[in-house]
């Protein structure tokens, strides 16, 4: 690894919009990632050296193709032909394999207190190695769920965090119609850790409705985002909106890539003219939920929907 090696972590809530945002930033060729190819050979141990090579010259279709928890799916083309893409990827597997399973799915927040020297040399070992590899100014990978910041700041005091944020209402709309969302099972089994007296009282009242428990995790979540965020250094740490993102993409991108230290160069704005930005997504919750469960979570998420500048809709609007 070079004296110059960066690195950056994106993070989310999951389901929030931010494997779209890094595949944009993954888009420009002075930064390294994890693939989900890697991830899937995650008994290879495999170091992506052609990675962000290899990504930039995918067709888009191709390059936006990806899956969830770092896994990777097979993606199905305009033409119907089953094709294998490649993007960044979460990575878990190769975490699970080469630092610890405490990266994928704690059942809390990971903090400074987590850095003890095993972990640390581990964390920092897995990332050196694959920055070296690829030889890229800046590495970034994506975590979802648990911010991990607390974690990650302790292991790279240099690095940049970069928090993408989507309203809440949205983000529960969208675990609850995943077939891999835990919540099904009730709280005692989604792997969040149980809830508090408050927001158990406001899911039985609720009578049990999934999707104010999918808000319940995102209000959890983002409680623990605001408290990783105090804990980073204030020029370390930019949230970007999804719903910004959609509506003004070169500004909001422009705004990420100079917290990152990347200039806007010609082959990355090739590669961003021709990119999509749909904003059919946005608000999508009130057409996909019912009126009762929308209702509800517009009134239980309200002060935290609020203090990320998202407004409350009216009662069945």
């Amino acid at each position: 690894m070079t004296d110059d090696q960066r690195f950056a972590f994106m993070l989310g809530t999951g389901r929030c919009g931010s494997t779209i945002v890094g595949q944009v930033v993954a888009m420009h060729p002075d930064v390294g990632f994890i693939a989900n190819v890697d991830d899937r050979l995650a008994g290879f141990n495999r170091k992506g050296r052609l990675n962000n090579r290899i990504y930039r010259s995918l067709p888009a279709p191709l390059q936006k193709q990806g899956g969830r928890r770092g896994g990777g799916r097979h993606g199905r083309l305009a033409s119907g032909v089953r094709s294998v893409a490649m993007t960044p990827s979460e990575g878990y597997r190769l975490l699970d394999r080469h630092v610890s399973p405490m990266m994928s799915e704690p059942v809390r927040d990971l903090v400074a207190d987590d850095a003890s020297d095993w972990l640390s040399g581990r964390l920092r070992g897995f990332f050196d190695e694959r920055a070296a590899a690829q030889g890229r100014p800046l590495f970034l990978h994506k975590f979802t769920g648990w911010p991990r910041a607390g974690l990650l700041h302790a292991v790279f005091p240099e690095a940049r965090f970069v928090h993408v944020v989507r309203d809440g209402r949205d983000v529960a709309s969208s675990l609850v119609q995943q077939p891999w969302w835990q919540g099904f099972r009730g709280p005692a089994a989604w792997g969040f850790g149980p809830l508090s007296p408050e927001d158990e009282a406001t899911w039985l009242e609720s009578g049990r409705s999934f999707p104010v428990l999918a808000g319940l995790e995102w209000k959890v979540l983002m409680e623990a985002f605001a408290a990783a965020q105090s804990a980073v250094p204030e020029e370390s740490w930019l949230e970007v909106r999804y719903e910004d993102v959609v509506e003004r993409p070169r500004e909001q991108v422009e705004r990420l890539l100079a917290h990152l230290g990347l200039d806007w160069t010609d082959a990355f704005d090739r590669a961003f003219v021709g990119l999509e930005f749909s904003r059919s997504r946005s608000g999508a919750y009130r057409e996909e939920l019912s009126s009762r469960d929308a209702d509800l979570l517009d009134r239980v998420l309200a002060p935290a929907l609020r203090a990320h500048g998202y407004e409350q809709s009216q009662p069945g609007g």
